[in-house]
């Protein structure tokens, strides 16, 4: 059987819907970075999600090339997930979605190298006749998190936000976001297919305890 992040990793990728604390261990990740509104057509983030999954798919369908990835096993592609920031702005401000930046990533199995990925882009733009140069193999390290699991359109993630902000003052910790650790969301739901008053979104902050005065 193929191995599933989400249910294997369950305490990353399937929390409550209630605020709880995890501290993420450090990850390998494809990445691919912009700027913009993603509800964009044909805008610059649904070319950047186009790039990921030419690259995830061609990682995970290297069983079937003359490739051989040390340490392979049969996986699952797991969820789609981003980064995301505006300058100058603590939070988000939804009505300035072109404001936004994003890093747009998959995650990777470990046993997949920097020389692998290079190998996969390079094999994506042939096969797939697309110019995946923008992709990077990014590592990112969270440590000490809050998330939530929001139910619903994006544009109502404040609402949960406010959830985790009330919990954290009530256990004395506080954000920790800084240009290294952002705002993180997981993609659980597939939104050509599930009614947005349905769709499930890992929401997770950077957190650290509470300075006291």
């Amino acid at each position: 059987m193929a191995f599933d992040f989400k249910k294997e990793y369950k305490e990353y990728y399937m929390p409550p819907k209630k605020p709880v604390i995890v501290n993420v261990p450090k990850a390998n990740y494809i990445a691919v970075r912009g700027k913009g509104n993603p509800n964009e057509e044909d805008g610059e983030y649904k070319q950047a999600i186009g790039i990921l999954y030419a690259v995830a798919y061609t990682i995970k369908m290297s069983k079937k090339t003359d490739y051989l990835i040390n340490g392979y096993f049969d996986y699952i592609v797991p969820p789609l997930e981003g980064f995301w920031w505006q300058d100058g702005v603590n939070g988000f401000d939804t009505a300035k979605k072109s404001d936004l930046n994003w890093i747009s990533v998959i995650r990777l199995p470990d046993f997949v190298t920097k020389s692998d990925f290079d190998w996969a882009v390079k094999q994506a733009s042939i096969k797939k006749k697309l110019d995946c140069s923008k992709a990077e193999f990014l590592t990112v390290d969270e440590g000490l998190c809050v998330q939530i699991m929001h139910i619903g359109p994006f544009d109502t993630e404040a609402a949960s936000v406010e959830v985790m902000d009330k919990y954290l003052t009530d256990n004395e910790y506080e954000n920790d976001v800084t240009d290294l650790r952002l705002h993180h969301e997981i993609y659980l739901s597939d939104v050509r297919k599930v009614a947005a008053e349905k769709w499930k979104t890992v929401i997770r902050h950077p957190i650290k305890k509470k300075q006291e005065k």
